[in-house]
């Protein structure tokens, strides 16, 4: 039987992409990925109040499709639009809140801390994302040319970016990098410092500069490094604007630390998804006590996509 035909709309964003990518791979399709391009007028206007037109978006060139997957605000209507116009009977599933009436999806897919509720909607504890314990085990000895051979147990630090609740100042660069630093050296631990594609430049080149030659600092965004580095660490530290890169290291069943950083406005909704990840005991906070724990690997996309598989009978 040949595989179900899937299209993949986003913004283009790593965590956007990384949600619907994981769910298409979960769900075994053959997809094709299309970032999102508005109209210029309708760029500006939430999708509640955008008509669902071909107008408002540059065409998607893809005719032949059975699942729709999108995430984001800019994909919403696309999606909605493309299953309307269809020549067959397409399902389409949305990732994060539409903000539309949620019956223009056949899934809603949003985490816990939306407190999104209806017939449609799966609930997930954190992000989905496309990352699997195969690739994580496969590419472990990736770093080993990077890193210093020594028999120092390895951290490693995985760095979100800016947005607009969190604000990556030199102050709270130096505040996170002085707590991590302090715990190195009383532990010997060896860091490996790992960038996202949001990771301003001045600051990678800031953590270079800070731990110097005795750690291992990626400068480039390489996501065979981020893999490895997820597989020889002992320890997991993200810093707190990323929920997607925190529930993509919940996979490994590591001890994760949290970053903390200032917010500049209420980070509510944020806040709600590391206390929900506290509770199932995945992580701690940066600057606490060091232990050892354990907790059940989080694989929410699988769970996802064999939830939908059942309910489309595939």
């Amino acid at each position: 039987m040949s595989k179900l035909k899937g299209i993949l709309l986003t913004q283009g964003m790593h965590g956007m992409i990384s949600q619907v990518e994981g769910l298409a791979k979960a769900l075994d399709l053959d997809f094709t990925h299309h970032k999102v391009e508005l109209s210029s007028f309708w760029k500006m206007i939430p999708p509640k109040y955008t008509p669902i037109s071909k107008n408002v978006y540059n065409k998607i060139n893809q005719n032949e499709f059975d699942i729709i997957i999108s995430c984001g605000r800019k994909s919403v209507i696309p999606s909605i639009h493309l299953k309307n116009t269809a020549n067959k009977k397409v399902f389409n599933i949305h990732i994060q809140d539409p903000k539309v009436d949620l019956n223009h999806f056949d899934f809603i897919v949003a985490p816990e801390h939306d407190s999104l509720i209806g017939q449609n909607v799966i609930s997930t504890k954190g992000a989905i994302h496309y990352l699997t314990e195969n690739e994580i085990r496969e590419n472990k000895d990736y770093l080993k040319s990077f890193i210093k051979n020594d028999e120092r147990k390895i951290w490693t630090l995985i760095m979100g970016g800016p947005t607009k609740y969190y604000d990556y100042s030199t102050k709270n660069m130096k505040h996170i990098f002085t707590s991590l630093y302090k715990i190195l050296k009383k532990y010997d631990f060896q860091l490996v410092v790992i960038p996202s594609m949001r990771t301003p430049i001045n600051t990678i080149h800031y953590a270079k500069e800070f731990f110097g030659y005795n750690h291992t600092v990626i400068m480039d965004v390489d996501k065979k490094a981020y893999l490895s580095a997820l597989a020889i660490a002992e320890n997991i530290v993200v810093t707190c604007d990323s929920s997607s890169m925190i529930s993509e290291a919940a996979l490994t069943g590591k001890p994760i630390y949290i970053a903390g950083i200032l917010p500049k406005k209420n980070d509510k909704r944020f806040q709600k998804f590391r206390n929900l990840f506290r509770e199932l005991n995945i992580t701690r906070n940066l600057g606490e006590e060091i232990e050892n724990w354990n907790y059940q690997k989080l694989d929410e996309t699988n769970r996802v996509a064999n939830i939908i598989k059942q309910k489309l009978n595939f």
